[in-house]
C-alpha cells in the first residue's frame, strides 16, 4: 500500500509500504477512506517527538471501512463504516474504568499510539489495537467530512476544554487560540449555555470564522497593546469565569492567570514544549482551579450523535481538501495555516 512515511526531522515521504497485518485477536484493519493533519503531526515533523521512529507512518485520525477484524473482536464486523480514534483503549483497566482512557494500560500507559508509536492513518489503510472501543460506528447521515472531526479535535476541544473548564449556563467563556481545537472548544462549550464566548487570535481570518460557524459571540486580536484590556470589557473587571488555552506557548497560558475571574477555571489544552511560570504569591488566594489533559476520547460517540442530530455543524472544520497522493502538498498548506486561511486538511481515498 501507499503510506505518508516519517524519515526524521522536516522528512516524509509518500511510499509504498507492507500492508497492514492483524497483530492481536482485538485487532482490526481499516481502509482508509477520507483523513487529515493535526497540529501534533507538525510537531512530529519538527523533531518534538524523538519516541516517533525513522519509518513510522503517520497520522491518527480517519474514517474508513473495516476490511479484517480479529477474531475476538465483538462490536464490528467486515464492511463496517467507522471512525478511527486517536486513543486506542481496551476499557477494562484501572484507568479506562475510571475514564483516563488516555493512560490505558493495556497500552503501557500511553493510549495516543497510531501515528506516534505504531503506524497510522496517513495511508490507505491501518492496523487499529483494541478495536472493540478504538472504533466508532457511523451514524447515518454523517459525512466523511464531519466525521473524521470526531477523531481527535472536537472531543479534545469538549474534554479537555469544556468539561475540564467546568463550563456552565451563564457563564463567561474566554478561548485563546482560534485553531481547529480552540474552534472546537468554542462550539462546544454552546452545548452548556455560557452566557457569553469570546475567541482571542493573532489571526483576523481565524476571527471572523469563530464568530461566523463556532459560537464564538465576541472576538479579540492578541496583537493588539490592549487586548486584555478588550477582554475585561466584555467579561467584566473581574475576568473570565472559564478560560481555556489552546495554542500551547507560554505568554497564552500565562494571559490566563490575569484573565481568570476569582474561583474560576484556567482548562489548558495546548501542547506545551516549554515551562511557563506560575504565579502562585498571586494565584494562590484567588481559589483558581488549573487543570491539563489528553484526550480520552470517552466522547466520541457522542461527537458523532450530536452531528447526526444537526446539533453540532462542523462542516466549516473542512477548509481543503486533497486526494491521497497529494499529501506532502496537504501538509505545505497546512504548515502555513494562516496565509493559506486553512484549518483542517481533509485528504480523501
Amino acid at each position: 500500500m501507499k503510506a505518508l512515511v516519517y524519515h526524521g526531522p522536516g522528512q516524509m515521504a509518500w511510499e509504498t509500504v507492507p500492508d497492514p497485518k492483524l497483530a492481536d485477536p482485538l485487532d482490526a484493519i481499516v481502509q482508509i477512506d477520507t483523513t487529515t493533519i493535526c497540529g501534533s503531526d507538525l510537531h512530529i515533523l519538527k523533531g518534538d517527538v524523538p519516541e516517533t521512529t525513522d519509518g513510522t507512518v503517520l497520522g491518527h485520525e480517519g474514517v474508513g471501512t473495516v476490511l479484517e477484524v480479529g477474531d475476538q473482536v465483538r462490536s464490528h464486523k467486515v464492511g463496517d463504516r467507522v471512525v478511527v480514534s486517536c486513543m486506542s483503549m481496551c476499557g477494562t483497566c484501572e484507568y479506562c474504568r475510571k475514564g483516563l482512557t488516555s493512560k490505558c494500560q493495556v497500552m503501557g500507559g500511553d493510549s495516543w499510539q497510531l501515528g506516534h508509536r505504531i503506524n497510522g492513518t496517513q495511508a490507505q489503510m491501518v492496523r487499529t489495537p483494541l478495536a472493540d472501543l478504538s472504533l466508532f460506528k457511523l451514524p447515518e447521515g454523517v459525512t466523511d467530512n464531519q466525521a473524521v472531526m470526531c477523531s481527535d479535535i472536537l472531543s479534545t476541544g469538549y474534554e479537555i476544554g469544556v468539561v475540564n473548564g467546568a463550563v456552565a449556563a451563564a457563564q463567561s467563556v474566554v478561548v485563546i487560540g482560534a485553531g481547529p481545537v480552540g474552534l472546537a472548544a468554542m462550539l462546544t462549550a454552546r452545548l452548556h449555555g455560557p452566557k457569553q464566548v469570546v475567541a482571542v487570535d493573532m489571526d483576523d481570518n481565524r476571527l471572523e470564522s469563530a464568530k461566523a460557524g463556532f459560537g464564538a459571540s465576541h472576538a479579540v486580536n492578541s496583537g493588539d497593546p490592549d487586548w486584555q484590556a478588550q477582554v475585561k470589557a466584555i467579561v467584566g473587571a473581574d475576568g473570565a469565569d472559564v478560560m481555556i488555552e489552546a495554542v500551547g506557548i507560554p505568554v497564552t497560558l500565562e494571559a490566563c492567570w490575569d484573565l481568570v475571574k476569582p474561583g474560576g477555571r484556567v482548562a489548558n489544552v495546548g501542547v506545551h514544549g516549554a515551562p511557563v511560570s506560575l504565579p502562585m504569591e498571586k494565584l494562590w488566594t484567588a481559589n483558581v482551579v488549573i487543570t491539563t489533559g489528553l484526550v480520552n476520547m470517552t466522547t466520541g460517540p457522542m461527537m458523532l450523535d450530536l452531528i447526526a442530530a444537526g446539533q453540532l455543524k462542523v462542516d466549516a472544520l473542512a477548509t481543503h481538501h486533497f486526494p491521497l497522493d497529494e499529501f506532502e502538498h496537504a501538509y505545505e498548506v497546512f504548515s502555513a495555516a494562516a496565509q493559506n486561511q486553512a484549518l483542517k486538511m481533509v485528504v480523501h481515498r
